[in-house]
């Protein structure tokens, strides 16, 4: 058996992105990253766990299902967690009122949330809606409450589209805090309780899962801070990885390869497929 391979003995769970994994968005829907249907389809006949764990944010889980189910993706609605349904819970259980600066896509996810006298402000992904005046709109609420709230739906600095790499809501989410001097708090990836409670849907344990994904930080970094396994894509937004970034890495080849999951009833990996079957190319193996 190949190092790699028995570094992701006993994993039992999966944990996959979607942007940049499983396909690259865009106009007319975006399209499937070559041999990722299949892997999926491939990873869901086995004994693994899978949920996918996305930060999304500019739509909603039913919308992103269906696109993705319209480019032959098998998954539901109710595999995926997201950090709008998250924040949602958080607003709740806090007595919060949003502003919202987030993409008119996934504002359908806080339809039954309160906004009247916002008390805190919440960033997404906006996309065309990060104006100056929306931006000032959303200082001026956070400067003028005595502690200021503000939440962020992921932190990522970038993502690929089709049409090529694109700002996200790290950077916007950056100004506020600077602008506000305050920290903001991030539901999503790389948030610890987020992938908790992908982990808890599945019910695995940290040390059984893995996490496939293409941002280094993340995705495999925040993985790894939480007892995981990950495995960085050489798709989406992948790029050569800054020194200083990765933890502990078991497996720093750069050679690319493919492999699929073959299990016993103990969920023990066997081998692996160089038949592109599982077409994934992976750079980096974390084990903690």
């Amino acid at each position: 058996m190949a190092p790699w391979g028995k570094r992701l003995a006993g994993v039992r769970g999966v944990l996959l992105d979607i942007s940049g994994v499983l396909y690259d968005s865009g106009a007319g829907g975006g399209t499937a990253i070559a041999g990722s249907v299949e892997a999926v389809a491939r990873l869901k006949r086995s004994r693994l766990k899978v949920r996918f764990c996305t930060n999304e944010s500019q739509k909603s889980r039913a919308e992103l299902v269906g696109q993705l189910r319209r480019l032959g993706f098998d998954i539901s609605e109710g595999e995926v967690t997201a950090p709008a349904p998250a924040a949602c819970q958080i607003l709740k259980e806090r007595g919060l009122r949003p502003y919202l600066l987030i993409h008119d896509g996934v504002r359908s996810e806080f339809d039954q949330i309160d906004t009247s006298n916002p008390n805190c402000v919440v960033i997404a992904d906006a996309g065309e809606s990060f104006s100056y005046q929306n931006m000032n709109n959303a200082f001026q609420v956070l400067m003028e409450l005595e502690k200021p709230v503000l939440i962020s739906l992921g932190k990522g600095r970038y993502y690929k589209e089709t049409s090529g790499l694109m700002l996200d809501v790290g950077p916007y989410m950056k100004a506020l805090e600077y602008a506000c001097g305050i920290k903001a708090e991030v539901v999503g990836k790389p948030s610890p309780e987020f992938f908790k409670s992908a982990l808890q849907a599945i019910g695995v344990e940290a040390h059984q899962a893995v996490m496939i994904g293409d941002d280094i930080v993340g995705d495999v970094g925040g993985a790894q801070r939480c007892g995981m396994r990950a495995l960085q894509v050489r798709t989406g937004k992948f790029r050569s990885v800054p020194a200083g970034v990765i933890y502990s890495p078991s497996f720093q080849g750069m050679t690319t390869f493919s492999f699929c999951f073959v299990l016993q009833n103990k969920g023990d990996i066997l081998s692996k497929s160089k038949s592109s079957v599982w077409a994934f190319t992976i750079l980096y193996v974390m084990d903690l």
